[in-house]
């Protein structure tokens, strides 16, 4: 007796339906830390790339950031059927709990499953394959994502190489089920790690940030430009058929030594570097989201995402890029929005 032949369906894939950023008002331009740590503005632009950055004050907590990048990112999509939540952050509130069941109940998103995710820059991409994960599984239809940190908080205030590449802010995707082959599609995920060299970028626990600029360097040159290679590949394409490199926004030496090795044309290459700084686990979601906001990004075009941070960590992935009718704010820097209590949401 012959059998049937069961026909084999595509597991579903994770698909961007919204995007937003929250960024803190506080803007430190590079002559006011030039002025405060002894050394010139010129030494700041050249070595890393950055104008200014966006800094978080005392009164406001990582959750504050993840909360208005997420209410800006539901607001737009119109819905608040949300199944999981997987905040990114390399600085969680507290050690115990989480951050993510906090930002899920100031949401409203009450009984939903939230988890936190620890990969400091390469975070996003590791929290959007957990998030892509659940939806294959089964386990949610709606996933809100979201990158968050405020780095500041564990610097030296003497440290120039610290203080004149990290700011603070964060940005929320919203990701729903839907098919392979539809634009707003995540592709395969790389993601590797390399315990062995965890000393190079670490903040012990109750300390600063410690960072092996010139290691690093090599470290995040040979990472992102290899995941890139390889998360390109997985999706079946070339790195000619790429329409926007968007790599984490490190330091202007690192991205221009990626783009080269991937022999990515500078003006395919998305970059908000100098206006943010590195945020840590928001720069992929808000170099992201300020690209749409200001016209760079086309529905159809192909995004090659590619991460490298602490750990060692790396990661990468592919995205074709939606038509996302609501469009976020041009402007996310804004004092954080009051809920009904008065405090922030």
């Amino acid at each position: 007796m012959t059998r049937p032949v069961r026909a084999v369906c595509p597991a579903p894939a994770a698909v961007l339906c919204s995007i937003a950023a929250a960024l803190p008002a506080t803007v430190i331009s590079n002559e006011d830390l030039a002025t405060e740590l002894g050394t010139s503005t010129e030494w700041i632009r050249t070595r890393t790339g950055i104008d200014r950055r966006h800094v978080a004050g005392a009164h406001v907590s990582t959750a504050d950031l993840a909360v208005e990048a997420a209410h800006r990112a539901l607001e737009r999509a119109g819905t608040r059927q949300v199944q999981a939540l997987v905040l990114a952050t390399a600085t969680p509130d507290q050690q115990l709990p989480a951050t993510a069941p906090v930002v899920a109940a100031r949401l409203g998103l009450h009984g939903v499953a939230a988890v936190d995710v620890a990969a400091a820059c390469t975070g996003f991409l590791y929290a959007l394959a957990t998030a892509a994960g659940f939806i294959a599984a089964g386990t949610a239809g709606t996933v809100l994502v979201i990158g968050a940190d405020r780095l500041t908080s564990l610097l030296a205030p003497d440290d120039r190489s610290t203080r004149a590449v990290f700011g603070d802010g964060a940005a929320a995707m919203l990701l729903r089920r839907g098919h392979r082959d539809e634009p707003g599609a995540l592709g395969p995920f790389v993601l590797g790690s390399d315990g062995t060299h965890h000393h190079l970028l670490q903040a012990p626990h109750g300390g600063l940030l410690r960072m092996d600029g010139p290691a690093l360097f090599r470290h995040a040159v040979q990472r992102l430009g290899a995941a890139a290679q390889d998360a390109a590949h997985a999706a079946g394409w070339r790195m000619q058929d790429v329409d926007h490199l968007a790599p984490h926004q490190a330091n202007a030496r690192i991205l221009d030594a990626v783009a080269a090795r991937l022999k990515i044309p500078a003006e395919r290459r998305l970059c908000n570097l100098q206006h943010v700084g590195n945020t840590s686990a928001a720069s992929i979601p808000l170099l992201l989201a300020q690209a749409c906001a200001d016209g760079r990004l086309a529905p159809g075009q192909r995004l090659l995402l590619t991460a490298f941070g602490a750990g060692l960590t790396w990661a990468a992935t592919t995205l074709t890029w939606p038509d996302l009718t609501t469009s976020p704010s041009s402007d996310p820097a804004c004092p954080l929005s009051a809920s009904p209590t008065g405090e922030p949401r």
